[in-house]
């Protein structure tokens, strides 16, 4: 009802300002100059208006780049992401240096030649040499511009297998990551969707001997300044990992693997320490206070301190939590990684202890038995009857005794 009132009133705003216009139009002077062709006057104004336009265009661009050039991420934490961010700067400048030598020409050009009615426009049926001159140089620049970046993809998604990297999946499903990490042998397990079953989030085939010494986590942990190869899986609809600290971000397709691989080359503290970090903490701590302030004041719930720390990000619209899908991501020295990886238990030993559980006669707590009144048995069978005969017998003893 609502919309309908909203759209009903904003259809009466669009007919009051038409029959305004009518009533301006109808107040007129008698000698006023009512024809719909341009007139000097006319054209000087808009001459005037596009050599303003321009001038605007370029303190806001140049007020932009000033205010909030802030908002750019820091230095790259991985050894690619110097390349990657070379290629988008040169990318910007050539787009920046193109619009300011054709947006302010275009403007200029409209003031300089605006209508009169002692000029004559000049008129070409052709020009060669021009057509030449605006064709040419935009192919040479673009084909500079694509064959520096098809270099620098090369470089980043052919990774170098001879320096042996850390085999590393990523699972995506709607809304969460799960990493997995191979064992030993360097090796993932195979997997399919359709082995997930209880514990097995992942669908790790069991029966693949390269699977057993697999450690699936929550968090991710990377050594620094060891590549890492990431394969990535999606269990339901399209994700995409990303990375925006290390400059790296890939599709995860479901029924597919997907791979991309990285060096961080700044641990979660070092960053944590920078100088460009510790004023972004500083500037968030700070407004969360004065927001914390409205909280207290209204009996809500505070905000926590905020501390940074690299995560792994959904960049597609994935469903209604896309916004909260990540999963935190720990940089530190191969040492720490290497103890708390040998924390993590092995596929192998989780399932194993599932079997254990499943072949238990009696639940762990004690309180009741696995096949309770009104359930089945392991066998399938309904033991309902059986216990109404034993507690009948048992109180036909009671009563003989």
């Amino acid at each position: 009802m609502t919309v309908f009132l909203v759209i009903i009133v904003l259809a009466l705003l669009a007919v009051t300002g038409w029959q305004i216009s009518k009533i301006f139009e109808m107040s007129k002077r008698p000698d006023a100059d009512t024809s719909q062709i341009a007139n000097d006057k006319d054209n000087k104004l808009n001459g005037i208006l596009m050599l303003a336009f321009v001038i605007f265009l370029y303190v806001i661009t140049i007020y932009c780049f000033w205010e909030y050039g802030r908002f750019y991420l820091p230095e790259a934490a991985s050894e690619h992401g110097s390349e990657y961010d070379t290629l988008m700067f040169v990318s910007i400048a050539l787009i920046m240096v193109v619009q300011v030598i054709t947006q302010g020409l275009l403007h200029f050009f409209a003031f300089k030649y605006k209508g009169e009615k002692t000029k004559k426009a000049l008129f070409f049926a052709d020009n060669d040499k021009l057509e030449f001159v605006w064709t040419i140089i935009p192919v040479i620049v673009l084909a500079g511009l694509i064959i520096y970046g098809l270099f620098t993809w090369s470089d980043i998604m052919n990774v170098n297998t001879e320096e042996d990297p850390m085999i590393v999946e990523v699972y995506a499903y709607q809304f969460a990551w799960r990493a997995r990490y191979a064992g030993e042998d360097n090796t993932l397990g195979k997997a399919n969707v359709r082995f997930i079953e209880g514990v097995n989030q992942l669908g790790v085939d069991e029966s693949d001997s390269y699977g057993k010494d697999d450690k699936i986590v929550t968090e991710l942990h990377l050594p620094v300044d060891k590549p890492v190869l990431f394969k990535f899986r999606s269990q339901d609809v399209l994700h995409s990992a990303y990375f925006p600290f290390f400059r790296a971000q890939m599709n995860v397709v479901p029924g597919m693997i997907t791979q991309f691989g990285f060096t961080p080359t700044i641990t979660s503290e070092e960053m944590r320490q920078s100088e460009y970090m510790v004023e972004k903490v500083q500037s968030v701590n700070e407004e969360r206070q004065e927001r914390n302030e409205e909280l207290i004041a209204n009996g809500e719930p505070t905000l926590d301190p905020y501390e940074f720390e690299y995560f792994l990000l959904c960049n597609k619209i994935c469903g209604q939590a896309h916004y909260n899908m990540q999963m935190k991501i720990v940089v530190e020295s191969e040492k720490d990684f290497n103890a708390w990886l040998e924390e993590q238990p092995t596929f192998g030993s989780v399932m194993a202890d599932q079997s254990k559980d499943v072949d238990r006669p009696e639940d762990t707590s004690g309180s009741e038995s696995p096949a309770s009144e009104g359930e089945e048995d392991a066998e399938g069978e309904d033991n309902t009857n059986e216990q109404s005969q034993e507690s009948e017998a048992v109180a036909v003893v009671e009563k003989n005794n």
